[in-house]
């Protein structure tokens, strides 16, 4: 049992850790494009945040459901990378008890 479930907790791992730097990346391209240094009309720039919104919105659209409304500021990526922390801890500590 140890052989299947080593392996598939460090791919679980890897690919919370693949996720958690799609938030930031989305989160810094969303402030990119806010502050005007990149433009969305650059088809590449465009295709690459699309992608990043489709990954990262349905993880981030039930959070922004119950936070409180903050003005502009969107603390919904951040709550999102500590719960990944979390649960590549939890998994650690499975990984590491089995």
């Amino acid at each position: 049992m140890d052989i299947i479930l080593g392996p598939l907790f460090h791919v679980v791992s890897l690919a919370l850790n693949l996720y958690l730097w799609c938030i930031v990346i989305s989160a810094v391209l969303s402030w990119l494009v806010a502050f005007n240094v990149v433009n969305t009309s650059n088809q590449i720039v465009y295709t690459i945040g699309s992608f990043l919104y489709r990954i990262t919105e349905p993880a981030l659209a039930p959070i922004r459901r119950f936070l409180p409304n903050l003005g502009g500021i969107d603390i919904s990526p951040v709550i999102l990378i500590f719960i990944i922390i979390f649960l590549q801890s939890v998994i650690g500590n499975l990984a590491r008890s089995l």
